[in-house]
């Protein structure tokens, strides 16, 4: 497996445990779950962006930051649809529902940082 990926990995449990920590704390607090994923991902993107630049794709310029949060805006519509669907169908618990969500979206989130975000 490439260093990368694993780097990836592991940056991305820190920032997901950070990222879920605060989605669901604020779901418990009685966040609507669109506020409690746009509260959760502001806050994320912050902490995400110095580790996943700097750790994973070698790179510390502040100006790449718009693009990052493109991502996160790119991710957080994916997640607030894909919760709203599965609401749809039926499945009411946000908890499991966005924890679901997780390696999908860690996978659309490594590609386009990979390839629009820290390209070299």
């Amino acid at each position: 497996m490439n260093a990368q990926i694993i780097k990836f990995i592991l940056v991305g449990i820190l920032n997901t445990t950070f990222g879920y920590g605060l989605f669901a704390l604020f779901i418990y607090l009685g966040l609507y779950y669109p506020l409690a994923v746009l509260f959760s991902t502001i806050l994320g993107v912050l902490f995400n962006f110095k580790t996943m630049g700097k750790l994973v794709f070698g790179r510390s310029d502040n100006g790449l930051i718009f693009r990052f949060m493109l991502v996160y805006i790119i991710t957080y519509f994916l997640n607030i649809f894909f919760l709203w669907l599965f609401k749809w169908l039926g499945f009411d618990n946000m908890y499991i529902s966005g924890f679901v969500l997780l390696i999908p979206l860690a996978a659309v989130s490594f590609l386009l940082n990979k390839f629009f975000v820290f390209r070299r």
